[in-house]
């Protein structure tokens, strides 16, 4: 997305582009793609306009200065609907996250720093 708009295309036709112009390239359009009466269509929620600032649709969100000059997270994707199934995506990620650690946990996975085969001796 973020490249499409580096390239001067306006947040609306970004979000075609995700969109409308992605099923069509898939042959889809006739069932996902738009929002009309017969289509599949799985959402995103999010509480910024996409067309103001399309970072919003992040699934973190972004930052932004406030009109005292504070910095702040706003937007990210705050329900998904999926098969008619609402979802908490704040909740979601906090899920993904715990699976993520326990997995980690399990497998004794470590992140090592690069070059090195195994974990730098205590002095």
């Amino acid at each position: 997305m973020e490249l499409l708009r580096e390239a001067g295309f306006h947040p609306l036709e970004v979000i075609r582009a995700a969109t409308l112009k992605g099923a069509e390239a898939l042959g889809v359009a006739h069932e996902i793609g738009s929002i009309e009466v017969g289509k599949m269509a799985d959402l995103v929620i999010v509480e910024e306009n996409p067309l103001q600032n399309l970072k919003v649709l992040y699934g973190t969100g972004a930052i932004k200065l406030t009109d005292d000059n504070e910095v702040v997270r706003v937007g990210g994707v705050k329900y998904t609907i999926k098969d008619g199934i609402v979802y908490d995506a704040k909740e979601l990620l906090a899920d993904v996250k715990r699976m993520v650690e326990e997995a980690k946990e399990k497998e004794g996975y470590e992140i090592y720093q690069p070059g090195r085969k195994s974990r730098p001796q205590p002095k």
